[in-house]
């Protein structure tokens, strides 16, 4: 298994590290693990002027799967936007082929009074959101600032999708459902987008062919609104890049914290970049107060996905859950009573559970 460990910037090299714990743990298992370690993001900007530097560009595609911190910092916002670290989030997705985003929200019977809900709307919640993750706004043409004839400015990005990006993550859908409930809800604006509704009409014809599936759809206003009201009606949530982005965000906060919230990118053949959902919160780097515990359940994506290793996966669950029986919390997912620890004590207790 060979792996491309990039820790990038603000906690992202203390959670990492506690992953890190894990596969040598696993190692030591016997499982034959190689892990090389590269910059991306701000780190890849200060170490070479790049946040998606060429060394890290190629160890990324020799790799069988990378593992990711997270990017960004204060100290980048200033720069031009070629160079700020989420560009080369957005470069290592797209040079990879990334297309697939799962995002599993999953809340603990441990962390039911964490949520930001009542405890009874959230108990035993299973949700997967899958994200088309290189189309859609983020990536559409043209875009950018431009001067009126009026000489009023004007800011302009490009909603689109073509078949063929619909067709392929819809089908990864409908694979996921095959696995879970059978239900999936695919989510889009098509009352008044073009886009959306072309996607919808693409995600109806490839439902002809899983017919064991429950297809229905959700403008994504609601889509919003149903996560906070009754979010267990939902099994599997397909649904673009933009809209993906917000919800499964929305959705970190129904399982207590974000900082439980794993996610894995997948490429047509299971290749992944596995990340936490949360981002680099710069303002706790370096003070050992940051949850390792969705960087450590994407190991268990990876295990799962790319290396096809449910027995393995199902260990680092496992261990994960053992640790939160334990009463061991970080500081987000902290109640009153319950021992708190820090990142790496965190990732020690995780280790020993396993």
């Amino acid at each position: 298994m060979k792996i491309a460990v990039l820790p990038g910037d603000g906690i992202g090299p203390e959670i990492v590290a506690q992953a890190v714990k894990m596969l040598e743990a696993l190692r030591s298992d016997g499982l034959k693990i190689e892990m090389e370690y590269a910059h991306l993001g701000g780190a890849g900007y200060d170490a070479a002027g790049d946040p998606f530097p060429p060394a890290t560009e190629k160890l990324a595609h020799a790799a069988d799967a990378v593992l990711l911190g997270a990017v960004g910092g204060y100290q980048y916002d200033m720069l031009p936007r070629p160079m700020r670290p989420e560009q080369g989030l957005l470069r290592i997705r797209k040079g990879l082929g990334l297309f697939a985003n799962l995002r599993p929200a999953l809340v603990y019977p441990e962390l039911a009074n964490a949520s930001s809900l009542k405890p009874e709307l959230v108990a035993g919640l299973d949700i997967m959101i899958l994200r088309e993750l290189t189309g859609d706004i983020y990536f559409g043409q043209p875009r950018g600032i431009r001067m009126l004839d009026n000489g009023e400015q004007q800011g302009f990005d490009t909603m689109m999708y073509s078949e063929s990006e619909i067709r392929r993550v819809a089908h990864v859908g409908f694979q996921i459902a095959l696995k879970r409930g059978r239900k999936l809800c695919s989510v889009d604006k098509a009352n008044v987008l073009d886009t959306s509704m072309f996607w919808r009409e693409i995600v109806i014809d490839v439902a002809k062919e899983y017919p064991a599936v429950e297809l229905s759809h959700m403008y994504v206003d609601n889509a919003a609104m149903q996560l906070v009201r009754a979010p267990k009606q939902f099994d599997v949530i397909l649904t673009g890049n933009i809209f993906g982005d917000i919800l499964s965000d929305e959705a970190s906060m129904l399982t207590g914290s974000i900082g439980m919230l794993p996610s894995a990118s997948l490429d047509a053949h299971n290749k992944g970049l596995y990340e936490p959902c949360h981002g680099s919160a710069p303002d706790i780097a370096g003070a050992d107060i940051a949850n390792p515990l969705a960087t450590i359940l994407s190991v268990a994506m990876m295990m799962r996905y790319t290396f096809a290793r449910e027995d393995i996966a199902q260990r680092i669950e496992t261990a994960v859950r053992k640790t939160l029986q334990q009463g061991l919390r970080t500081a987000d997912i902290a109640e009153a009573g319950m021992q708190k620890i820090g990142c790496a004590a965190m990732g020690d207790a995780v280790v020993a559970a396993l």
